[in-house]
């Protein structure tokens, strides 16, 4: 089992505050001999329709030397997983959780193009309120 990243008891703590359940940590599939492990799977009530809601966050830092490069590995991972969600548990949708730090990569052309394509859902946070800010799709 991969080792969580530093900031996996901010985004933990800030789903919990708005409502959301954990219930995977982490969430795991088994995608033939491999296993591949989604950092939180959450879920919550909606009350007014009797259902659940059910999302998978993958959490990311952006903070090595390139947040660019960071961004690469962190889509193509949101890929793999996204595609695997589809068939092993549909229902759930994955977001990728970002510290607010990285609110300025996404305001700029790299991060307007991939928001705009639909190819990414972004959980933003506060890292040190626990809290989250927006969520983009």
């Amino acid at each position: 089992m991969p080792a969580r990243d530093r900031l996996h008891h901010a985004v933990r703590h800030a789903l919990e505050a708005e409502g959301w359940t954990i219930t995977a940590d982490p969430l795991s599939l088994r995608l033939g001999t491999r296993d591949l492990y989604i950092d939180l799977g959450a879920e919550r009530l909606l009350a007014a329709e009797r259902n659940s809601q059910k999302i998978a966050v993958e959490i990311k830092a952006l903070s090595g030397p390139s947040p660019v490069a960071d961004l690469e590995r962190a889509l193509g991972q949101f890929v793999l997983y996204t595609d695997a969600l589809e068939v092993f548990d549909p229902e759930r949708v994955l977001y990728l959780a970002l510290p607010q730090t990285a609110k300025s990569l996404l305001e700029e052309p790299i991060g307007q193009l991939l928001l705009s394509k639909g190819r990414l859902r972004v959980m933003l946070f506060h890292t040190t309120e626990e809290r989250i800010i927006t969520w983009l799709l």
